[in-house]
Order: C-alpha cells, then sequence, then structure tokens
C-alpha cells in the first residue's frame, strides 16, 4: 500500500494541472500506416516527425485522446531503471495518453534508447521518437492538447480536417524531419527515404528496404566521395544536406552488375506504404481488397495467394521479386 502511495503522489507532483495549461490551438495526429507524427499549432501544420508504434496492430490504440501529462526523465519501473540513463527506453521526455481508460501512465509519445527503432513497429503500445525530436515536441505542447491516432492513406491536412480542426488555408509541404543520424545497422522509414534518394541520384543501393546495410553504405561512401565529403558511410548533416538540397539529379543507368531496384518482400504482418501499393494493384488487377489500409492481413494474402495461383507462381503468401514483376 505504501509502494502504491509513493506513486501515487510520484505522479500527481509530476502532472501539470488542466487549468494551468491550455493547448493553445494544437493538435498531434500520429498516423501508423506511415508511422510518422504531424504537430498543428494556430491552424498550421509545423513539423513531421518518423516514430516507432506498436510491434503488433492493436498495441498502439486508435481514437482521439488527449495529452494529461508531461513528464521529464521518467523512470522505467519494470526494470528498475533511473530517469535520464542511457539505458531507459523511455528515452528523456514522456507526453502521457488518456488511451483506453488510462490517464497518461500506461501509453505515452517518449523517447527511447534505440534510435534504429524509429520509424519501424517495435513498441509495446507506446509511440516512441527520437530524444532530439521529443524534446522539442514537449517544450512545445500544451496539457489537454488532442492526439488522433489513426492508420490511414489519407493525407495529414484530410486527416485534421475531418478530425474538426480548421487550417489556414495556404498549401504548404511539411517534410518528414530528418535529423537522425544513419549509420550502417540503422533502420526504418528514414533509411528508406535515403535509399530512395540515393537511387535517384544513381548510387544504387540494391534495393529500398529500410535496412541500412553493406549495400547502402557502400552508396553512401560513393557518394560522399563524389561530393569530397569525409567517407565514412555515416549520414549526418552535411551528407544528408548535400544529397536532400541538390538541385537537379540524373539516375545513372544500371550496369550490367548492378540488379534494378526492388521493392521490399512482404508477408502477412508487413505494413506501410508499401502494402497499400500492394493492395492497390491487386484491387486494379480484378483481386478482392476491401480495404487498403496498409496492413497485409488475412484478405490480402488470400489475394495475393489467388494470384500466384492464377499466375502459376509458388503459392506461398510472400510478395518477392517474382510476384512484384508479375503484378
Amino acid at each position: 500500500m505504501g509502494v502504491i502511495l509513493i506513486a501515487v503522489i510520484f505522479f500527481a507532483w509530476q502532472m501539470p494541472s488542466a487549468s494551468a495549461s491550455s493547448s493553445a490551438n494544437q493538435l498531434i495526429i500520429i498516423n501508423k500506416t506511415e508511422n510518422q507524427l504531424a504537430f498543428y499549432e494556430n491552424n498550421k501544420h509545423v513539423k513531421t516527425f518518423h516514430v516507432a508504434t506498436g510491434r503488433s496492430a492493436s498495441l498502439t490504440p486508435e481514437g482521439s485522446f488527449k495529452i494529461v501529462n508531461k513528464i521529464t526523465n521518467r523512470p522505467y519501473y519494470k526494470d528498475n531503471i533511473p530517469g535520464g540513463h542511457k539505458d531507459n527506453p523511455l528515452g528523456n521526455r514522456w507526453l502521457g495518453l488518456n488511451a483506453n481508460g488510462t490517464w497518461g501512465t500506461t501509453y505515452a509519445i517518449h523517447g527511447n534508447n534505440n534510435a534504429s527503432s524509429i520509424g519501424t513497429y517495435a513498441s509495446a503500445g507506446c509511440v516512441r521518437m527520437h530524444n532530439d525530436e521529443v524534446k522539442w515536441l514537449y517544450d512545445k505542447v500544451k496539457i489537454n492538447t488532442p492526439v488522433v491516432i489513426v492508420s490511414s492513406n489519407k493525407s495529414f491536412n484530410t486527416i485534421a480536417k475531418d478530425n474538426g480542426y480548421t487550417l489556414d488555408g495556404k498549401k504548404s509541404a511539411v517534410p518528414v524531419n530528418t535529423t537522425a543520424t544513419l549509420r550502417r545497422g540503422s533502420k526504418g522509414a528514414s533509411v528508406t527515404e535515403l535509399q530512395k534518394q540515393l537511387n535517384k541520384a544513381g548510387y544504387n543501393t540494391k534495393g529500398v528496404d529500410g535496412n541500412f546495410g553493406p549495400a547502402t553504405e557502400a552508396a553512401v561512401k560513393k557518394f560522399q566521395k563524389d561530393k569530397k565529403l569525409t567517407s565514412d558511410g555515416i549520414v549526418g548533416t552535411k551528407t544528408r544536406n548535400a544529397l536532400f538540397n541538390q538541385k537537379s539529379v540524373s539516375p545513372a543507368k544500371p550496369s550490367p552488375s548492378s540488379p534494378a531496384i526492388s521493392q521490399p518482400t512482404l508477408r502477412q504482418g508487413s505494413r506501410g506504404a508499401a502494402v497499400t501499393e500492394l493492395q492497390k494493384k491487386l484491387k486494379s488487377n480484378g483481386y478482392k481488397i476491401t480495404s487498403i489500409d496498409g496492413v497485409f492481413g488475412p484478405e490480402t494474402n488470400s489475394a495475393i495467394r489467388k494470384f500466384q495461383r492464377d499466375k502459376k507462381l509458388t503459392v506461398d503468401g510472400v510478395v518477392g521479386p517474382k510476384t512484384w514483376k508479375a503484378l
């Protein structure tokens, strides 16, 4: 009973009161299909970040919630890791959500101790961000700010409008924040964007799969060498600026030893933009897809197996190079 009382006192001390702060016309949208978070303020889309969400679709709850507490350096009680420790999986900031009848102590937007997980489906239900990015958001966001969590193929602005948020009417592209340093071993949407840009610039990564492996490292090093940067294979600010701020790029023709860029291998349980593309192709080819939602579930699995059977391919429900090519 004493432990429970201490915990209650701790959280009561940490939680700013709703009356002391307002949402200041703010909105946060988290789209699990793309694993991205958008922050709106004063009727404008301000920033977009990559995030990590639940390992399975049901772990991160969907719906409309609110930020109900803000905690700096929250301890990880399960493994008795103190707040602010480098091994703390909650990182350095916690924005608690009142999801599923909880009050900000179970679900949250928080930092992490594994940067390579950002952009993937890795959490037990919370929404992970890079530590420097969640610090920025923490300093901006107010108690009672609405948080909408969805799995959707709609744009952030459309989702905002669907949830009653008024926009200023100005159309402006808000790029995903990509401040994280990438290197061999990194994974996720940031790596996918890097690979796309490298291939667009003529540096073959031998696939766009979100995994920073040997081929991506070699492509980065070659790009760095050509741009007279330190050729270390690490994508920091200088390399990113040189790559993403090029005025024009001309993709190089693949040599016989450089295979064409391939789509990622997909199977039941896969999620994201590649699954959305797969579902669109299946539907356009007459296969039953009732919901284009970016989630490779039983219906998509059934449709791909029927497609493989019709095309006399190996019927395994796995979408590899041969199935992509047939599509």
